[in-house]
């Protein structure tokens, strides 16, 4: 009998954690059910059905994750966008803004050739802070991304408003309420 179980039941939420007053939303609950991860794998991949992709991008780390389970699944490259300092060789660096502070990204510079059609993928869409520096740095290489895939949206935070201000398509499989 088929599981009619959704990709939000298999996600839990963590009170207080990583400070208090957050509600982290843990996916590895749904990673390690296979039944969910292939459910969230074949949803993410679903709105990109017939479209030319030639590499996934997925940023750290989470994205790293359903990244190369969705390239190996398309049988195309998979590309990681690391916190600065992670990648060896040369790379490209964006910087953008945290809730206390900055951070950077990196990609290597080589990773992707103008022209290519990139589908960027992590697991969570907040403030949208990390996908558009992560998009700014395919840009920079000359990629055209032709979609956004997370698993779930925290829509309270602003992150797919942003991320779509830039022209992107954004696709989520659940949101969440709350922080």
């Amino acid at each position: 009998m088929p599981s009619s179980k959704t990709v939000k039941d298999y996600i839990r939420t963590i009170v207080d954690f990583p400070h208090e007053g957050i509600l982290f939303r843990d996916v590895t609950t749904l990673f390690a059910d296979p039944r969910g991860f292939r459910l969230a794998i074949d949803q993410l991949l679903h709105p990109y059905v017939g479209e030319r992709i030639d590499k996934v991008v997925g940023l750290e780390a989470r994205g790293f994750i359903l990244g190369g389970a969705i390239a190996h699944q398309l049988s195309v490259g998979f590309v990681p966008i690391r916190k600065k300092g992670k990648l060896p060789g040369a790379v490209i660096s964006e910087e953008y803004t945290l809730e206390y502070g900055e951070a950077v990204v990196e990609l290597h510079d080589d990773a992707i050739s103008a022209g290519e059609n990139i589908l960027l993928v992590d697991d969570l869409l907040a403030t949208g802070g990390t996908a558009e520096a992560g998009i700014k740095l395919i840009e920079r290489l000359g990629g055209r991304i032709i979609g956004c895939a997370f698993v779930v949206d925290l829509p309270e935070l602003g992150g797919r408003k942003r991320i779509e201000a830039m022209g992107m398509d954004v696709h989520t499989l659940c949101e969440f309420e709350g922080l």
